[in-house]
């Protein structure tokens, strides 16, 4: 029921919480989200706890909108712009909720960078321990995989069978959803085979995720590079496999089925397997001993130099640089630092690119004794937090506002049946 009189003419119409969240399209947290950014102003009820919204200003934050929604959830040009409050890009730096993310991945944990990027409050000491009834219904489902399975092949399996363990899986309110995240990790971890006969399923993530990636004792120094390269990875604006994943929460799919839209995506060579492609680039140049024969035969092939570039960085990635300078420390990383240098150098002949964060996983990967596969199993942990985040932003969103229009460029109709074109016509191409 309305404040005011709802007509028209009315010069000064109230709406409650409710009536705004039902005129908007959203839930009544949102309402609020939408005045915290100051599109909406708000007043106190007179004599009641709950606030009131000028129904003007709801009206037209409702039309702007639409208005978005009509033309598809793009920006100027055409470009795809979702609204967020994660993660800014800009000036070759990257901000988590407008904290500096380098800084913030290199004096916090994984764990704690991922709380800070869900909830805009850092929790101290903060740890994700799954149940074991999930890791057993996880494991069981990744060991029926044939032994060729990608890492990521294994992660997503081990996420739909979570989901199926976990009769809250539809609940999409925010604790619900937290909670979801905070258990889902570290089973996508614990689900993974250890590559030694350390099978640590507690502790801090890096250190579980460190024996599924490596048979080689770790030392505080390495942990430190993986830990802050999961922090720094969490979340990186709308790449390909977040879009994917805020689509299917647009549809109000759960978190599990959201992070599996994500994990589908990730395997593309241009997304999450790129580090597969610097590594072995980086085996090839530290087998040769030069990067200048490596990279002629890559161009000759006419492929790109896998680590290097970044279309939002014109300059250095911060998180390459980050990964580095901690890298700097280890001495049983220089040799790989090294071959690292020599292809950004030999490949700037080519064409002045810096070293990209999959370079820089590739000089861990290689350098700790890891797979390939290693890196791109790195991204897709870390990311998984910043899906669960941005899966968790679009449920207070409009449901299905992902669904641009097709442009379609085919035949003009009507055409007849196949089989019953006109005689002696030709068939349609």
């Amino acid at each position: 029921m309305r404040d005011q009189d709802p007509s028209p003419g009315a010069a000064d119409r109230r709406l409650s919480t409710k009536e705004a969240a039902e005129l908007l399209g959203v839930k009544p947290e949102t309402v609020y989200a939408y005045v915290s950014r100051g599109q909406l102003s708000s007043r106190r009820a007179p004599g009641g706890r709950g606030s009131t919204f000028d129904a003007r200003e709801v009206e037209a934050l409702a039309r702007r909108n639409r208005r978005e929604s009509a033309s598809g959830p793009g920006g100027p040009g055409g470009e795809l712009s979702v609204r967020t409050r994660l993660t800014l890009i800009e000036s070759d730096r990257f901000y988590f909720r407008g904290v500096d993310a380098v800084e913030l991945a290199t004096r916090h944990s994984y764990e704690e960078v991922a709380e800070w990027l869900w909830t805009g409050r850092l929790r101290p000491g903060a740890a994700f321990d799954a149940p074991g009834p999930l890791v057993a219904v996880a494991r069981r489902a990744v060991k029926a995989l044939p032994g060729h399975a990608t890492p990521t092949d294994r992660l997503r399996v081990a996420a739909i069978a979570a989901a199926t363990a976990d009769p809250l899986r539809f609940d999409l309110s925010e604790d619900a959803v937290l909670g979801a995240g905070r258990t889902l990790i570290p089973t996508l971890v614990a689900a993974l085979p250890p590559l030694g006969p350390d099978r640590r399923d507690t502790g801090p993530l890096a250190h579980r995720l460190w024996t599924r990636l490596s048979g080689r004792d770790p030392d505080e120094a390495r942990l430190q590079v993986l830990d802050t390269a999961l922090a720094l990875l969490v979340d990186h604006d709308l790449a390909a496999s977040t879009l994917a994943v805020r689509v299917a929460a647009s549809a109000r799919a759960h978190a599990y089925a959201a992070v599996s839209a994500g994990l589908g995506v990730l395997e593309g060579p241009l997304h999450g397997a790129a580090s597969g492609l610097a590594h072995r680039l980086l085996l090839e140049v530290l087998d040769q001993g030069d990067a200048a024969p490596v990279i002629a035969d890559e161009l000759r092939a006419g492929r790109r130099i896998p680590g290097l570039g970044h279309r939002l960085y014109p300059g250095d990635d911060p998180r390459a640089r980050a990964l580095f300078t901690l890298l700097g420390d280890i001495p049983d990383a220089e040799p790989a630092l090294a071959a690292a240098r020599d292809i950004v150098a030999t490949a700037a002949r080519h064409t002045p690119l810096h070293a990209n964060v999959d370079l820089a996983l590739a000089v861990l990967t290689v350098s700790c004794g890891m797979p390939a596969s290693a890196g791109e199993t790195v991204f897709a942990v870390a990311r998984t937090a910043g899906w669960i985040a941005h899966a968790l932003e679009e449920y207070g969103e409009r449901p299905l506002r992902m669904r641009p229009s097709g442009l379609y460029a085919g035949p003009k109709p009507p055409r007849p049946l196949p089989g019953q074109e006109a005689e002696g016509a030709p068939p349609h191409s």
